[in-house]
C-alpha cells in the first residue's frame, strides 16, 4: 500500500467518525437504543472485518473494553442532550487526564510544557460551563449534556491509556480485542433499557445500521490499515478533522449553532490538540 493510500484511509476514518453527532441526532430512538444497537452492529462488523482482533481476548482487554463501553454510551447520551460540537470537543479533553494519569499508570514522566497544555485544556473545558448554551430542538438539555460529555472525556482518557498499554504488550492485537469487547459490553449494558422498541421508523434503523457498520466498524478498519504507514504526526493532524467536521455536519443537517463560550472552548481544545501534535513531532 502506498503512502498516499494510507493517508486517504486515515482521512476516510476521520470523515466516518465525524458523522456520528449528526447521525445520532437524526434518529428518534432513545440514547440507550442508539448506543446499544450501534455497538452491537459494530461488534459483529469488527469481528468479521478484523478476525485477528477476536482472537486476542484477555482480562486486561476486557477491563479496557469496559472503559471504552462507558465512553460509547456517554458519547451517544451527550449527543442527545447537547450540541454535537460540545459532545465531541468535551470528549476531546481526554489528553488533560492522560497527562495527569500517564506518569502513574504508564510510567511516562511529565515533560516541559505539559502543565501549559493541561492548563489550556482545562480552560477550554471551563468555557463550556461559564455560559451554558440555550436549549435547542436537537440539544434539549445543554448543561446535563455537557456534564455527560465531560465525563466521557475521563472514560476516553482511561481507554486511551489502556489501549496504549495493550498495544505495547506482547499481543498488540489485544488492543483490538478491547475495542470489540467494549462494543459488546455497551450492547449488553444498554439492552435491558433499549427493549422493547415501542416506536421506530425505517430511517431510525437505517441510521443505526450506518452508525454501527460504517461510522464505527468501517472507520476502525480504515484507521488501523491506514495508520500502519502514515507517519504519526500526519495521522494525528488528519484525525483532528473529526471534531471540526462533526460540528460542521451538525450545523449543515440540523442547523446547530454552539454559543460564543462553547465556540471559545472548542477553539482552545483544538489549538491545544494541534500544539500537542506539533510538539510530538519535535
Amino acid at each position: 500500500m502506498s503512502l498516499a493510500s494510507s493517508r486517504l484511509l486515515v482521512l476516510a476514518a476521520a470523515l466516518l467518525f465525524s458523522t456520528g453527532g449528526a447521525a445520532i441526532k437524526a434518529t428518534q430512538l432513545s440514547a440507550w437504543q442508539v448506543a446499544g444497537f450501534r455497538s452491537g452492529i459494530a461488534a459483529v462488523a469488527l469481528s468479521l472485518f478484523l478476525p485477528s482482533w477476536r482472537r486476542a481476548w484477555s482480562a486486561r482487554s476486557l477491563a479496557v473494553g469496559a472503559s471504552y463501553a462507558a465512553t460509547l454510551i456517554l458519547y451517544v447520551t451527550a449527543n442527545k442532550l447537547t450540541t454535537a460540537a460540545n459532545s465531541i470537543f468535551l470528549q476531546a479533553t481526554a489528553p488533560l487526564y492522560v497527562l495527569l494519569l500517564a506518569p502513574r499508570f504508564l510510567g511516562e514522566p511529565l515533560r516541559r510544557g505539559d502543565p501549559l497544555l493541561a492548563a489550556m485544556l482545562g480552560l477550554g473545558l471551563i468555557c463550556f460551563f461559564v455560559q451554558v448554551d440555550p436549549a435547542l430542538a436537537t440539544a434539549p438539555n445543554p448543561l446535563q449534556g455537557n456534564l455527560v460529555a465531560a465525563a466521557s472525556g475521563i472514560t476516553w482518557a482511561l481507554t486511551l491509556l489502556g489501549l496504549r498499554s495493550l498495544a505495547g504488550s506482547r499481543r498488540p492485537e489485544s488492543a483490538g480485542a478491547a475495542v470489540i469487547s467494549g462494543n459488546l459490553i455497551a450492547f449488553a449494558v444498554c439492552a435491558p433499557l433499549a427493549f422493547p422498541v415501542s416506536s421506530s421508523t425505517p430511517l431510525d434503523w437505517a441510521v443505526v445500521l450506518y452508525l454501527g457498520l460504517f461510522q464505527v466498524g468501517l472507520a476502525y478498519v480504515a484507521m488501523t490499515q491506514g495508520i500502519r504507514r502514515t507517519p504519526a504526526f500526519e495521522a494525528a493532524l488528519l484525525l483532528l478533522l473529526e471534531p471540526v467536521l462533526n460540528a460542521i455536519w451538525a450545523w449543515l443537517v440540523h442547523r446547530e449553532e454552539p454559543g460564543p463560550a462553547s465556540l471559545a472552548g472548542c477553539a482552545l481544545i483544538l489549538a491545544t490538540s494541534l500544539a500537542t501534535a506539533f510538539r510530538a513531532r519535535g
